[in-house]
């Protein structure tokens, strides 16, 4: 609100945005130009935003914000859009894009596909850094029974040495569990308890929680955490109070194309973009417009396709965020000294 409308987001209580969100309209944010394929294909596109807040897509009445996201995705049809990407709450919000799907004329996709294997590659990048071996690791998902967490802890099982599944659900996520333990790799249990991640040393984070679920006491030193939930689900002040734990919001995707532009700042440095927004970018070069993520099973050969698909097209790994800024190398090697010193 504050970057699209600086004074009303500057000065109006945060309740009141709250409220006035169900009485926006569908909004205009920008014109994406410049998308441009190693291959050489291009495209372009825009931002368009579903007013609702996540709170507030909480607490409405699920039609209510159906319609409201359905309404945006009429907006983008109207300013030419061959496909929908959905992102942050919108994704996982009633039956994740099914709904939304059938009522619009153009393919919808969530970006849950491509934000599993950014995920994966950002635990894999960050594991190396801050020197753990992955193959005698511990790792810890949370939010294990939603679409991403569940298919991220499957393909990280394969890596790591023991797996902790962690959701509110018991029975669903050792069902979960089970599966993993059916096919080779980790060591893997299933629990409702959170504090568990206290003995991981790579935590990913997947919630649709409206508030934070990790705290600074809940991570070990020399941590990794991946949060890649929207909104956030690790407090602010681990990054306050905990400099020897490693704390990154998913992998930042850096965007092909020498003159691109998104024209809107959304807190990420020039030609970097969330793995959800880079999905529909890769499906639209690839001229695959199609409802490719929809729901809540996504498969591991959609993740692996996907993955393919965005290294074709120059898509890549670019960089970790933490709190709305870039970390560099340097926090890394701070974080590193302070855990291990």
């Amino acid at each position: 609100m504050e970057r699209k409308f600086p004074l009303l987001g500057r000065y109006l209580p945060v309740s009141v945005i709250h409220f006035l969100s169900r009485f926006f309209p569908p909004l205009y944010i920008s014109n994406i130009t410049g998308v441009r394929s190693a291959t050489g294909a291009e495209t372009e596109g825009w931002f368009v935003a579903c007013p609702l807040t996540p709170t507030r897509m909480m607490t409405v009445p699920l039609p209510v914000a159906y319609r409201k996201i359905v309404q945006t995705g009429q907006f983008a049809q109207k300013l030419g859009s061959k496909i929908l990407g959905m992102g942050a709450f919108t994704s996982v919000v009633g039956d994740a894009g099914i709904t939304i799907a059938e009522q619009l004329s153009i393919p919808v996709t969530t970006g849950n596909s491509y934000t599993v294997a950014m995920a994966v590659q950002a635990v894999l990048v960050a594991a190396e850094q801050m020197e753990i071996d992955i193959s005698q690791a511990t790792i810890a998902v949370v939010g294990a029974t939603g679409a991403v967490g569940r298919v991220c802890a499957r393909l990280l099982a394969r890596e790591c040495k023991t797996m902790l599944l962690v959701a509110r659900d018991l029975g669903r996520v050792q069902a979960i569990r089970d599966t993993i333990m059916a096919e080779p790799g980790a060591e893997t249990h299933a629990t409702t308890d959170h504090t568990v991640i206290n003995q991981a040393d790579i935590i990913i984070t997947v919630t649709s929680e409206i508030g934070t679920v990790i705290e600074p006491y809940h991570l070990r030193k020399g941590a990794v955490v991946l949060d890649v939930a929207r909104p956030r689900d690790v407090s602010r002040k681990v990054a306050e109070q905990r400099d020897d734990v490693l704390v990154i919001e998913g992998g930042m995707v850096e965007v092909p194309g020498s003159d691109l532009d998104f024209r809107f700042n959304f807190g990420f440095p020039p030609r970097m973009a969330f793995a959800c927004m880079a999905e529909v970018m890769i499906l639209a070069l690839e001229g695959r417009f199609e409802s490719f993520t929809l729901g809540r099973e996504i498969t591991i050969d959609q993740v692996l396709e996907i993955e393919a698909l965005g290294a074709k097209h120059g898509f890549k790994l670019g960089g970790f965020r933490s709190f709305e800024r870039a970390v560099t190398q340097d926090e890394i090697e701070r974080v590193k000294r302070a855990a291990y010193e």
